[in-house]
């Protein structure tokens, strides 16, 4: 029974700390090149998306959200993700997943 107990008690933690490690995607991007971005969706004249949802990092946007590709000069650890303009914010999106990334303010 105790070792029912401990194995059933063993995997909750394991399945909790797998959880929280997949959520916890997120990406450094320096001060200059948060600039460079933010500088090239208002040169752009990027349209905002109006969301229903809190933007959070770690949550999932809803697929008939439009993301855009990064440019190449955002940088190689940038340019893999997509982004989408929200509410005065550039949001990093990874694409399979849909899932925030950064939130670039």
């Amino acid at each position: 029974m105790k070792r029912t107990i401990l194995g059933m008690v063993a995997a909750s933690a394991l399945v909790a700390s797998s959880a929280a490690f997949a959520q916890s995607t997120t990406i450094t991007i320096s001060q200059p090149e948060q600039t460079k971005i933010k500088e090239y969706v208002v040169k752009e004249k990027m349209k905002p998306v109006m969301l229903k949802e809190k933007v959070t990092v770690g949550a999932t946007l809803p697929a008939d959200v439009q993301i855009h590709t990064a440019p190449a000069d955002w940088g190689t650890s940038v340019s893999k993700y997509s982004y989408v303009y929200t509410d005065n914010h550039v949001v990093l999106v990874e694409p399979s997943s849909r899932k925030i990334v950064q939130i670039i303010e």
